[in-house]
């Protein structure tokens, strides 16, 4: 297999002047509706995505770990070839549909991303702010290694499909052609995602194409102006308790559960779940026993 360049690594440069430059653009011309920039907000998002930057090696040992063992037991081999990279890039960005969707509908998963979509902002800082918890993915690339690809393509075509998105979190790109609109997730697209009204929630999951959407039901134009964050939007700036809140909520929840139905509902069903309301048979109280008369 030969070496593949790390993507990521290689694009902060790029990551770090565009957000710069989109910083200025919306001083120079701001649009009074956007979401636009908060420094508390942007500075948190950045030390977002540097914890990511070094937490995710400690992470991904493990995995690389499991995938190696996986591919050694395969018989199949995908050669590292001109055509097979884009079939290996469709592939990991079908998976990655999956696997975004299911961090939208699993709660426990969603306590991994959820971080993501914290911010009440949305700009090309948005797209740093990165989960430090990202071990909750590696099992939804398995079919890839399982046929053949190496565990290095793998993370080849996941470094290019994260390096696309992050122009896509941006105010400033309206719509694009509509041939790229269909096919490519765009910034409308995105941003479709990372709003909160109930018309937009868990749509557009898309990576690099929005034709999973399309072709799965779960795609949604961008009509009405976004309102970004949380459905319960948490106040803070802290990166620590941005990684790790929603754990806490699932903890406090398993705390407070009645049964083990309940637990394993607070962590395998959707972020929104609630448990049916107990129904209580009330015991009629005792009549008054009848006063003595003289």
């Amino acid at each position: 297999m030969p070496h593949l360049p790390d993507v990521v690594l290689w694009s902060i440069p790029a990551f770090v002047l565009l957000t710069v430059l989109e910083m200025i653009s919306v001083r120079l011309h701001p649009d009074e509706d956007a979401a636009g920039y908060g420094a508390k907000d942007a500075v948190t998002s950045m030390g977002m995505g540097l914890g990511s930057l070094v937490v995710d090696p400690l992470w991904k040992i493990p995995v690389v770990a499991i995938y190696a063992a996986v591919y050694e037991l395969t018989p199949l081999r995908v050669p590292l070839l001109w055509w097979t990279v884009p079939l290996m890039l469709l592939a990991q960005d079908f998976c990655y549909y999956w696997q975004h969707r299911g961090h939208h509908v699993v709660r426990i998963l969603w306590a991994s991303h959820v971080v993501h979509h914290s911010s009440r902002k949305f700009n090309l800082s948005t797209a740093l702010r990165q989960p430090w918890t990202g071990f909750t993915s590696w099992p939804f690339y398995l079919p890839m290694i399982l046929l053949g690809v190496h565990p290095a393509a793998v993370a080849f075509c996941s470094s290019v499909n994260l390096v696309y998105q992050f122009w896509i979190h941006t105010e400033r790109i309206d719509r694009l052609p509509r041939p790229f609109e269909y096919v490519l997730n765009t910034p409308s697209h995105h941003r479709v995602h990372h709003a909160s009204q109930g018309g937009y929630l868990d749509r557009n999951f898309g990576g690099i194409l929005i034709l999973w959407d399309r072709l799965f039901g779960s795609w949604a134009g961008e009509t009405e102006r976004p309102v970004y964050g949380l459905t319960k939007n948490i106040e803070t700036y802290n990166p620590l308790r941005v990684a790790t809140h929603e754990y806490a909520a699932i903890a406090r929840d398993l705390r407070a559960a009645h049964g083990w139905r309940e637990r394993a509902g607070r962590v395998f069903r959707g972020p929104g779940w609630q448990p049916a309301p107990r129904v209580t048979t009330a015991v009629p109280a005792a009549a008054p026993a009848p006063e003595a008369t003289a």
